[in-house]
């Protein structure tokens, strides 16, 4: 008898393996269900996805291959799945970075990035048929530069993260009605995912857990994926985290080839944890000793103390700000996170003149998404003061890797790299947003380098908006000595070509490891960067202004050359000469060639006329006329032109 039920086991084991059907109300103890990066599985039975790390992703995947085709060359069959899962975050608003369910040839996606990538692809291999891929994403952050239609979707992808077709996240009742469902609600939600391979439709429906299946679809689309899937593939979960603290749960799964996946036991599936909010721990770390303190005061001290904490923390709200109130911040959160705002950890301050058009301007910025932008997560607004909140960048800014003997110094191969990003996310702000927008403060210390050491261009504080086709209006000279173009001293306009100044000035500076401008208080003389490398090229050695520190070797020295000539391009004093960021970026990335330049065609006829001090007269000079002329020292150039200066 015990050798009949040893086979009967292991017959209807083999039966349920050669059916293709998996069913887990559970995860405990997942023996068939590879974890890698943040994948666990909870003492209780539930597969957790991510944690509260940041910025990295997490996979789990059925490790048996899934045959979906007799052959190569045959159609795909159909399969059919469910599951049930759940996704918390710390803040109620805002999460990081979703969940997919995926079939893959591979039961790891190693190179797959975090944040809008999902675990799923990344930069290289996103939208390349050679992927293989079919995905089924529920993205909690809207990425602009995958078409997202808001933070609160659904979608279906093929071979890469620009969904085919996608949907606001929810169900139609049995009423015909569509109820949104929020999937960072921190409650059980359950997805049916079908694929008929007679009428290669693709159904995607969802529900909140306990209800029954919708009759109507979320998402239907008609596609035949017998070119999409290869013969063997792996099925499971992928998912990521951004900068904001969140976790992905899967309660329970179930899938099926040619044939509706089981139906998930209710009662057999694990409970989610009690969500307990990171602020509360930091309250028993931080607030009960103080509070032990204070017990030994008398009531009047006390009272004293709770009013003066409140007008610390007071803040007001105006009517016009209820629209942007998703992207602000508490002023309280915002104190405790940088431990008081301690001036160590300080990376710039500034002003502005208009709160009302600024805030508005920074909710715009803040729905910008590109690879080499830092994202900007909102604002706090409090007694007169603008706060910005950007995502964190674990490398810190540029400049510290140039100047006052760095600690560690950046190869050239991580240079070019790094101006080569931040050009890619300038034409993207001049041409490829739905707006132009011109940053206006464009210099190696607003450069943030993430944990891959890929520059990113931040702080927007200064940047002004404006629709294409439109011509920029005059504003403020803003901005930071050294960077600004002579004809936004003179005139107060700020375009696309002020900006594309600038990173002429930042290409010479990255180059050089030198300021744009250094003023030497001894012999009361003021070094011109741009003026210099002029001379140098003027002179015939103008390989002399790399910085010593890229050594002499592992580096290709046209490209060097080449980008500092094209600095110098950029740098150029008539605006109508400098090249758009779309030629700089084609520039820098070998699309095409620097025109062939000499110092003459820079200087003769161009008001660049070089000779004795006057040197580079038309960058440098017709800059420095315009700026120094009229101020008395140092201290009044800055007071009057760094209003954004860091």
């Amino acid at each position: 008898m015990f050798i009949k039920l040893i086979l009967f086991f292991l017959l209807s084991q083999t039966l349920r393996s050669s059916s293709q059907i998996l069913s887990y109300n559970g995860f405990n103890p997942p023996t068939d269900i590879s974890l890698q990066g943040l994948a666990t599985v909870t003492p209780n039975g539930l597969l957790k996805l991510t944690n509260t790390t940041v910025q990295k992703t997490g996979h789990a995947f059925y490790t048996k291959p899934i045959r979906f085709k007799d052959s190569p060359n045959a159609t795909v069959s159909s399969f059919s799945t469910t599951f049930v899962f759940a996704i918390y975050s710390q803040i109620p608003t805002l999460s990081g970075h979703g969940i997919a369910f995926v079939i893959s040839p591979s039961p790891a996606l190693p190179s797959a990035l975090p944040s809008q990538y999902i675990g799923l692809f990344n930069n290289s291999n996103n939208g390349n048929d050679t992927n293989h891929v079919f995905a089924v994403e529920f993205d909690t952050i809207q990425s602009n530069e995958f078409g997202d239609p808001n933070d609160n979707h659904v979608g279906i992808d093929i071979n890469g993260l620009r969904s085919v077709k996608y949907s606001t996240a929810g169900y139609w009742n049995e009423n015909n009605k569509f109820q949104n469902l929020n999937l960072i609600s921190r409650k059980l939600m359950q997805v049916w995912i079908n694929y008929d391979k007679l009428s290669n439709k693709i159904d995607v429906t969802m529900s909140p857990y306990g209800s029954d299946k919708p009759s109507k679809p979320l998402i239907t689309y008609v596609t035949d994926l017998s070119s999409v899937l290869l013969q063997d593939m792996y099925v499971g979960f992928a998912s990521a985290t951004g900068s904001v603290i969140s976790e992905h749960y899967i309660a329970g799964w179930s899938f099926r080839l040619n044939g509706e996946a089981p139906s998930l036991t209710s009662s057999n599936l694990p409970k989610l944890p009690r969500f307990e909010p990171r602020r509360i721990s930091d309250f028993y770390k931080i607030g009960m000793p103080l509070i032990s303190l204070f017990l030994i005061f008398s009531v009047i001290s006390l009272a004293f103390y709770v009013a003066r904490r409140r007008k610390k923390f007071e803040e007001e709200l105006d009517d016009w700000e209820t629209e942007f109130g998703k992207n602000r911040f508490r002023f309280k959160e915002l104190y405790h996170a940088t431990k008081g705002f301690k001036e160590k950890d300080l990376l710039g301050s500034g002003g502005k003149y208009c709160m009302k058009e600024f805030v508005a301007e920074i909710v715009s910025i803040g729905r910008m998404s590109h690879r080499n932008l830092v994202p900007l997560l909102g604002y706090c607004r409090r007694r007169g003061e603008l706060l910005l909140v950007y995502d964190y960048m674990p490398n810190g800014s540029l400049d510290k890797y140039l100047y006052n003997n760095p600690e560690r110094t950046l190869d050239w191969k991580q240079r070019s790299k790094i101006v080569k990003g931040v050009a890619s996310g300038l034409f993207y702000l001049h041409e490829e947003w739905e707006q132009v927008v011109i940053h206006r403060d464009v210099k190696a210390s607003n450069v943030l380098l993430d944990a891959d050491f890929n520059g990113r261009l931040g702080d927007f504080g200064l940047a002004r908006l404006y629709d294409h086709g439109s011509d920029p209006q005059t504003t403020h000279v803003v901005g930071t000595l050294g960077y600004l173009a002579p004809e936004h001293s003179r005139t107060g306009r700020a375009t696309t070509a002020t900006d594309v100044y600038a990173f002429g000035a930042f290409l010479l500076e990255v180059v050089s490891g030198r300021r744009p401008i250094e003023l030497h208080s001894e012999s009361d003389d003021t070094f011109l960067l741009v003026e210099w490398v002029f001379g140098l090229w003027l002179r015939g050695n103008i390989m002399e202004a790399k910085d010593p520190n890229l050594g002499c070797d592992g580096y290709d020295l046209e490209e060097v050359e080449m980008v500092l000539k094209l600095g110098l391009l950029c740098s150029h004093s008539d605006p109508r000469a400098r090249p758009s960021m779309r030629l700089v970026l084609q520039y820098l990335r070998g699309d095409m060639s620097l025109p062939e330049l000499t110092p003459l065609d820079l200087s003769a006829g161009n008001g660049m006329n070089l000779g004795g001090r006057e040197g580079f007269s038309g960058i440098a000079m017709s800059y420095s006329s315009s700026v120094f002329n009229g101020f008395t020292g140092v201290s009044s150039i800055a007071d009057s032109l760094l209003s954004g200066g860091r």
